[in-house]
């Protein structure tokens, strides 16, 4: 039996000195690993950083970083922000800011929009991953979604694309089909 643990969005995260922040997104390579978590000190917006996953233990209240609070102030930042000229090329200069990911890994944040072939079915809440292998199996939709209270975990075989939300290749019937899934079944981590 595999092994999981469970990446929720907004679990408390901590360092080995106190704690540092919550899980604001989880970074996903091409293939479907998680390669990163990005955490954020609570009420400090924009100074999320990138945790490689090998600094990260997933306990049953919160996120364990092997760090302590000022190595993860030197992790690389979360965010990165990139200026444009004004309209025309005059005036006041534009900040663009944008996940800083490496190349080809996707950012999934909370909340992200989850799409079925007709139409939308809920929001991102986290992902169930592979604690040996990081593959994700399984992503979570938000309670709350179109099916009440009803936990979904729908297999991440069923992605099409992560390109402006996810995109799924089961319709809303198949998604409403999927069996219920305790969260707490599927992992030791809870929402903090």
């Amino acid at each position: 039996m595999m092994e999981t643990e469970q990446f929720t969005i907004g679990t408390e995260a901590h360092c080995s000195d106190g704690p540092c922040g919550q899980v604001l997104c989880v970074v996903v390579d091409p293939v479907h690993r998680v390669t990163h978590l990005v955490v954020e000190p609570k009420h400090q917006q924009g100074r999320g950083r990138l945790v490689p996953l090998d600094l990260v233990d997933a306990t049953p209240d919160a996120i364990r970083l092997h760090c302590t609070k000022d190595e993860f102030e030197k992790l690389n930042p979360a965010e990165a922000t990139d200026y444009s000229p004004g309209p025309g090329g005059y005036g006041v200069p534009q900040a663009l800011v944008h996940d800083a990911v490496p190349a080809g890994d996707v950012a999934v944040h909370g909340g992200h929009h989850v799409h079925a072939t007709d139409g939308e079915i809920g929001k991102v809440q986290g992902l169930v991953v592979d604690r040996a292998s990081h593959q994700v199996s399984n992503f979570l939709l938000q309670e709350g979604h179109l099916w009440g209270r009803k936990q979904v975990a729908i297999p991440i075989s069923a992605v099409a694309s992560f390109a402006t939300g996810i995109r799924l290749t089961l319709s809303k019937q198949q998604v409403q089909d999927l069996p219920s899934a305790e969260i707490e079944e599927l992992s030791p981590v809870k929402k903090g």
